[in-house]
């Protein structure tokens, strides 16, 4: 049952990169399909769905851990990726 709705998102995920959908929206269904199956895969293939509290708060504090990293190494890196400079916000204060 599981294997098959995997297969079935799956299926769906690529269905709607053929969509003509902006890119925007595209990706937030993409990754609201891949965070379902990702779900999936934690609870009946790694056996999560039964586990007591101590063992799912440590792995859901290891995720959130995980995507703050990620969100403050993206922060830092603004410059690179958007062409914004630190310096630059505290330019029109100065003058």
């Amino acid at each position: 049952m599981v294997f098959g709705t995997l297969l079935v998102l799956t299926l769906v995920t690529v269905g709607v990169s053929y969509l003509d959908l902006p890119e925007t929206e595209t990706v937030v269904v993409a990754l609201i399909i891949a965070t379902t199956k990702a779900s999936l895969v934690a609870m009946f293939f790694m056996h999560l769905k039964g586990e007591r509290p101590m063992v799912t708060w440590p792995l859901a504090l290891t995720a959130f851990l995980f995507v703050a990293l990620l969100g403050s190494l993206l922060v830092s890196e603004a410059d690179h990726l958007f062409g914004a400079r630190f310096q630059d916000s505290f330019h029109s204060i100065s003058n």
